[in-house]
């Protein structure tokens, strides 16, 4: 298993290293929040290990650009002196998946990045896509939602593949647009036709509304339950 920490604390790295790499990880350091950056974007990590109070970029702040950077990337565990709740929402909401509070346990540490990483393999090995009510087969390409079978074009299904795989957070418009057409992207009103249409669908012959539009930012694919945000 290939292991980023980004943590400035050089006691805590280094009772990281001395337990985790005798039992056959690998493992990178970073000791500012720019250079883990720097290290996520470069590499390739099954899971990133990311303090939250970190010089000059703080770990929420590397958080939310990895997760905008890519739609596939590897899980991250956030680690933090701070027991606050608030503290662990913004920490989800950035893009976490795990919060761990110092002092911590290296044996939990390990623990909870084997599971991040197991979980991560099989939701990416799968080819099915759910979100509440809704799933996507990536084989057969068949949309529906509670049992009704869901007609969309190839654009379509690119856009839901892309939010149901990052349901976890708000995919930006630059980013759809990226994934969707490369570097050629179209008018920009062009997306905003596609999200209309790929809503007609999924979202206006039911009841509870799933995909969301944060102004000026981008899109979510979620259930209201896991929290309301701007339409």
């Amino acid at each position: 298993m290939n292991i980023l920490i980004v943590e400035d604390n050089r006691d805590i790295a280094e009772n990281i290293a001395d337990y985790l790499e005798p039992l056959g990880y690998t493992l990178d350091f970073a000791v500012t929040g720019r250079g883990g950056l720097e290290l996520a974007t470069r590499n390739r990590y099954d899971v990133i290990v990311l303090d939250v109070m970190l010089p000059g970029m703080d770990g929420f702040a590397v958080c939310r650009a990895l997760r905008d950077q890519s739609s596939a990337g590897p899980p991250i565990l956030m680690l933090t002196a701070r027991d606050q709740l608030d503290d662990k929402l913004q920490g989800f909401a950035a893009g976490a998946d795990d919060y761990l509070v110092k002092p911590f346990s290296i044996r939990e540490l390990e623990a909870r990045l084997n599971a991040l990483v197991n979980r991560h393999q099989r939701r990416e090995g799968s080819d099915v896509l759910t979100v509440g009510p809704l799933s996507f087969d990536l084989e057969t390409l068949h949309a529906q939602r509670e049992g009704v079978a869901l007609e969309l074009n190839p654009i379509q299904r690119k856009l839901l593949q892309i939010l149901m795989r990052n349901s976890h957070r708000v995919v930006t418009r630059d980013e759809l647009e990226q994934q969707v057409w490369g570097d050629d992207p179209p008018d920009k009103d062009i997306l905003r036709t596609h999200i209309y249409a790929l809503r007609a669908v999924i979202d206006k012959p039911f009841s509870e509304k799933l995909l969301q539009t944060v102004h000026g930012t981008g899109y979510r694919l979620a259930q209201p339950a896991e929290g309301e945000l701007p339409r």
